[in-house]
């Protein structure tokens, strides 16, 4: 338990600095580019996952030897893509269907419906990256694999193809 709040604790520092990458990003393209929030979320998403990745794999998630690197980034690809669909959903319900008719985009009022639903994307993202990549992507910590997992099997099928 003490281990997986000290990931928990990692993943939030990295998911920090992500979010502030994100959210910095996001508010100069809508505020002083006055982009559409979800091309804007879009951009920002895309750029901070990037550095995410580096970040996740480098100092949260340990590589599992039973899987092969090229599936590790699919999967977080993956992974990344649904977060990508999640966060546009909400971003567009916040500046769609939640703003009233008519706000134009760059408006204060614009702004801080884009904000608002970047904030609960945000939350909801966090969460569905962490049990999807701590599922999927990290290794046991007291090195037992279980043969029978599904992670353990997908790596063992990555290993194996190509070969």
């Amino acid at each position: 338990m003490k281990n997986l709040i000290a990931q928990i604790a990692k993943f939030g520092v990295v998911g920090v600095l992500a979010a502030v990458m994100d959210f910095g990003i996001l508010n100069i393209l809508v505020a002083a580019f006055h982009m559409n929030a979800t091309v804007a979320g879009t951009i920002s998403f895309a750029i901070s996952l990037v550095f995410n990745y580096l970040a996740s794999m480098k100092y949260v998630f340990v590589h599992r030897e039973d899987m092969a690197r090229w599936m590790e980034m699919l999967i977080f690809i993956l992974s990344a893509v649904i977060g990508l669909l999640i966060n546009i959903l909400i971003l567009w319900l916040a500046t769609d269907v939640l703003l009233p008719a008519g706000t134009e985009l760059g408006s204060s009022l614009y702004v801080i419906y884009t904000n608002g639903g970047k904030i609960v994307a945000t939350v909801v993202v966090a969460v569905w990256n962490f049990v999807i990549r701590k599922w999927l992507l990290d290794a046991p910590k007291d090195g037992q694999i279980d043969e029978n997992s599904f992670s353990h099997k997908l790596g063992q099928w990555s290993l194996t193809v190509g070969q």
